[in-house]
């Protein structure tokens, strides 16, 4: 089964007819949703090579029972992921894997907010999913937003983890960010090569949650 899948794809599935003919129903995969901006959905190399897939290409080679659901949205804001939570949880959600707060950065909007907005988002899941495992992907701005406003930042996904009792992956680009070869010539989006390295990033911390 492949379980990278899209969004719309995947609201599909779970509305499907339930099984009417007497048969015992294989038992539906637990979901691990990403949920982020252009690094999620794969901007400039697609989503199939975007480092979720990668993750649920190796879930399926480990025949786990997962799918992985590609929420991402290139352009989002803390802010407008908070408006489209709500619509992304009418599907069950075993794990949540919230990748956001970059474009916050690079716009240098203020971390008050982005971490309101990030809390907003956690909260909403806790309460539609309770037993949902939560992980966090923490992000840093650039260097051309001052020393105060960098170390402001990055100190958000730490302490949004540590509240929420959430798993922490430290840096998701950690190992591709500034590297101008793992990056594609915005500087910002990864490459293929790039996206595989974030797979790894991710997956250091996310294999313990599907065991």
């Amino acid at each position: 089964m492949k379980t990278a899948i899209t969004l719309l794809a995947a609201m599909s599935l779970f509305a499907a007819s339930p099984d009417t003919t007497g048969i015992p129903a294989t038992p539906a995969p637990k979901t691990i949703l990403f949920f982020g901006n252009s690094l999620t959905a794969g901007y400039g190399v697609g989503a199939d090579q975007a480092f979720p897939a990668i993750i649920g290409r190796r879930i399926d080679s480990l025949h786990w029972p997962y799918q992985v659901i590609n929420a991402g949205l290139s352009g989002e804001t803390s802010a407008g992921g908070k408006s489209r939570i709500g619509w992304i949880l009418r599907q069950p959600v075993d794990i949540f894997v919230l990748e956001l707060g970059a474009n916050d950065g690079l716009r240098g909007i203020p971390v008050a907010a982005t971490t309101a907005n990030l809390q907003a988002i956690i909260d909403s899941v806790k309460r539609k999913y309770p037993a949902a495992k939560i992980v966090v992907a923490g992000m840093q701005a650039l260097p051309t937003m001052g020393s105060t406003y960098t170390t402001a930042f990055r100190g958000i996904f730490p302490q949004l983890a540590a509240k929420n009792k959430a798993a922490l992956i430290p840096f998701l680009l950690q190992g591709v960010g500034g590297i101008p070869q793992l990056n594609q010539a915005d500087g910002i989006h990864p490459t293929e090569q790039g996206h595989r390295i974030v797979a790894n990033n991710v997956w250091q911390v996310l294999r313990p949650l599907l065991k």
